[in-house]
């Protein structure tokens, strides 16, 4: 009995340490998210800016207002950080996706989609040009990204569109035209955002203008595959 004493205060003095150490690794995680997230958000200003071949990590860096050091700390190598940037991107453009997610209705998916990109392309217009930027130098660095997770991505998203058109409850489009279509016009918003501006006589648009953009871009949309929801089908 005596033998099992030692044993048992081993345990207990085992997991008030280990009670005593979570808080704090707790905020050791916060603080590493934290750096990243504003490492990522700089890193993306200047890729928008420069692009790839043009960014240095000594300029994120200064963007940052952090030493060289602490980048490579988080992002070993320029390509690491850069790829981040691009694979933070899909997750918020594949999330906005998730209208398409049991909705049986393609008129509030396809609406909410284009809304959700729309808003991103409000919200993280920089990240939009550094993707554009890279597919239109050919994808050089993402390819992989591109084969083994935006096709499935997309594949599934065209799945649900065909039976969409098969139903009856939309025009008879080519689904991949129509992703096509909406990621263009929803982008254009982020990545030609200068044009924007010159021709419409304004700074920026205001978020009452964005907003009244977003509706007009939903219902050219809706109109141009034809959605209509199941209720009123006849």
């Amino acid at each position: 009995m005596k033998d099992d004493k030692p044993v048992e205060n081993a345990a207990v003095s085992e997991t008030d340490h280990d009670e005593a150490v979570r808080p704090l690794r707790r905020r050791k995680a916060h603080i590493r998210e934290s750096n990243e997230a504003h490492l990522l958000a700089c890193a993306e200003a200047v890729f928008a800016e420069r692009g790839f071949e043009g960014a240095s990590t000594a300029m994120i860096a200064e963007r940052a207002g952090l030493p060289k050091a602490n980048v490579h700390y988080y992002f070993p190598t320029k390509l690491a950080l850069y790829r981040r940037v691009l694979e933070d991107l899909f997750e918020d453009w594949h999330r906005a996706a998730n209208t398409f997610e049991g909705n049986d209705d393609p008129v509030e998916a396809i609406g909410g989609y284009v809304r959700a990109k729309m808003e991103l392309s409000r919200r993280r217009p920089l990240g939009s040009k550094v993707w554009a930027n890279e597919i239109i130098h050919g994808a050089e660095h993402m390819q992989d990204i591109l084969d083994q997770r935006v096709k499935p991505w997309l594949d599934t998203r065209v799945k649900v569109i065909d039976d969409w058109i098969a139903r009856g409850l939309l025009a008879n489009v080519d689904a991949q035209t129509l992703m096509y279509m909406i990621w263009a016009t929803t982008q254009h918003y982020a990545d030609f955002d200068a044009q924007i501006r010159a021709l419409g006589g304004k700074r920026a648009l205001s978020q009452r203008a964005f907003d009244a953009a977003t509706e007009q871009v939903v219902q050219l949309v809706i109109r141009a595959c034809g959605a209509r929801s199941p209720s009123t089908k006849t």
